[in-house]
């Protein structure tokens, strides 16, 4: 299952803590690891936040590790969670990013953010009162704080990126 697939996406809705229990209570803890090592790897929404070491939301958690860094509430005066559209700053452009613009439009939905202890693992930032981290990316693992799925064109073409990385030949 894991183990044959060419790439894994990591996706995520609810709360950390409980995530990463379901995640152990699976049983599949160990698969993931493996294959964040080997082949290509997107988290998408919590999916990402669980990339880091530790997380606040709820109680202090511990991640799986594959980033380090921590998930930390959104620090802003706007509205939370930061729900809806919001444009993207290209810090480091990466095989996800191909294709993509500086001010492309994709859809958020979230009130806590990334704090990756190396600003090199920020491929991408939006503006939310605050600069929060919305795409991370170290080899062949990537993170959309975004809805991809969610986010028209320009999310479709991050999907497709990523699948093409899955060939083999990307």
């Amino acid at each position: 299952m894991i183990e044959q697939a060419a790439g894994v996406i990591l996706p995520g809705v609810g709360a950390f803590p409980d995530a990463m229990d379901a995640l152990h209570r699976s049983g599949l803890t160990d698969a993931v690891l493996r294959a964040a090592a080997q082949k290509p790897f997107l988290g998408i929404c919590l999916g990402m936040q669980m990339l880091f070491e530790t997380s606040e939301e709820v109680r202090p958690c511990r991640g799986l590790g594959l980033l380090p860094g921590r998930i930390a509430r959104i620090r802003t005066a706007l509205k939370l969670p930061q729900i809806g559209w919001n444009a993207l700053s290209i810090l480091h452009p990466n095989a996800l990013t191909e294709g993509l613009s500086d001010g492309d439009y994709v859809y958020f939905v979230h009130s806590f953010m990334a704090c990756p202890d190396d600003r090199a693992d920020l491929a991408c930032v939006t503006d939310y009162g605050a600069e929060v981290p919305a795409m991370v990316a170290c080899g062949n693992v990537f993170g959309c704080q975004f809805h991809p799925e969610k986010s028209g064109q320009a999310g479709l073409r991050i999907l497709n990126n990523f699948a093409r990385l899955t060939e083999g030949d990307a």
